[in-house]
């Protein structure tokens, strides 16, 4: 079977994902689909740090300001417009480069993941959320434990949002997500993909560049931002509101904390959003890995892009550019 190739540019926050993406689909003559979460929303720009104007000038992005910050929208959804972006893309005479480090999305797409019948269902998503008010993150899981112990015992009770959307999946479908995620892998793959993770192994200087871009962030007006978002409602809806970048500086509007505390909460947030990123990733063995660590950015760009010729090699006869 020929499958449609994609390639997906990933790793943990400030790795330099982002920019190495825009040079190897300037290269390759393609057009970039985020796989990013929070880009998905209007208006948070310098918190997901999101592409600039000149990079999307000199690149075609997809799935960046497509919802509101009040709108909700699952994985499955993501998977569906990814798709249509792909063909679009191929439609016309390009290719697609994924780029992103949500690693739920960068899955969902490499690995066909097979969502059936499942549909979104608010109205219960919300009692869900009353009753962990009611009652705690424990009670619900114990829920989760009576319909789908398999995915309970994989999902840490903490992990509320985790655990609403299994219950929501066995509500919908019928179908506990453990068995979805089981047909899952027993599907042909819809693509055949490269996945090149860059990844630093020595976590301090990821760390320090962490730490500088918040700060970068902060010099941009990341704080004016964080406050217009706040007067439409960011921190009152489900899901744009708890994203890192911006919940970080609720205290700071409630009187809690100052400003210089909330920036460094941010950092030690994105530091351990980072490690969470780098435990996902590398459950990924087929992932090229390419180390950054004392690599200059031309020398990541030549590592990415032999990887690169080498996987879209027929398809170079109309896009390779030297």
């Amino acid at each position: 079977m020929t499958y449609t190739k994609i390639a997906v540019v990933t790793g943990p926050t400030a790795s330099g994902k982002s920019a190495l993406a825009v040079r190897l689909a300037k290269h390759f003559c393609g057009d970039i689909v985020s796989c990013d979460s929070m880009q998905l929303y209007r208006g948070m720009d310098i918190g997901t740090a999101k592409p600039n104007a000149a990079e999307q000038k000199a690149v075609k992005h997809h799935m960046i300001d497509v919802l509101d910050i009040k709108d909700t929208f699952s994985v499955a959804e993501y998977v569906k417009a990814a798709e249509i972006c792909i063909s679009n893309i191929y439609s016309k005479g390009r290719l697609p480069f994924f780029c992103g480090g949500t690693g739920l999305y960068v899955d969902a797409v490499v690995n066909s993941t097979e969502f059936g019948a499942i549909e979104s269902l608010p109205e219960y998503r919300e009692e869900l959320k009353a009753f962990v008010a009611d009652n705690g993150a424990q009670k619900l899981h114990e829920l989760l434990k009576e319909s789908d112990p398999e995915a309970a015992e994989k999902i840490d009770y903490r992990n509320v949002k985790r655990v609403i959307r299994a219950l929501e999946v066995y509500k919908s479908s019928g179908v506990p997500i453990s068995e979805w995620q089981r047909r899952s892998k027993l599907l042909p793959p819809k693509y055949d993909s490269l996945v090149i993770l860059l990844e630093y192994e020595d976590r301090q200087t990821l760390y320090s560049r962490i730490n500088n871009r918040v700060d970068s962030m902060m010099e941009s007006g990341l704080l004016n931002e964080v406050k217009l978002l706040k007067e439409k409602g960011l921190f009152e809806t489900p899901t744009a509101g708890q994203a890192i970048g911006y919940k970080e500086f609720i205290p700071y509007f409630n009187g809690e904390a100052s400003i210089d505390e909330c920036v460094e909460n941010l950092k030690s947030e994105s530091r351990r959003y980072a490690k969470r990123q780098m435990t996902w990733f590398r459950r990924n063995g087929s992932a090229k890995r390419i180390i950054a660590d004392g690599k200059s950015e031309e020398e990541i760009f030549t590592e990415a892009r032999d990887l690169c010729e080498e996987f879209f090699k027929p398809e170079l006869i109309w896009s390779v550019k030297y």
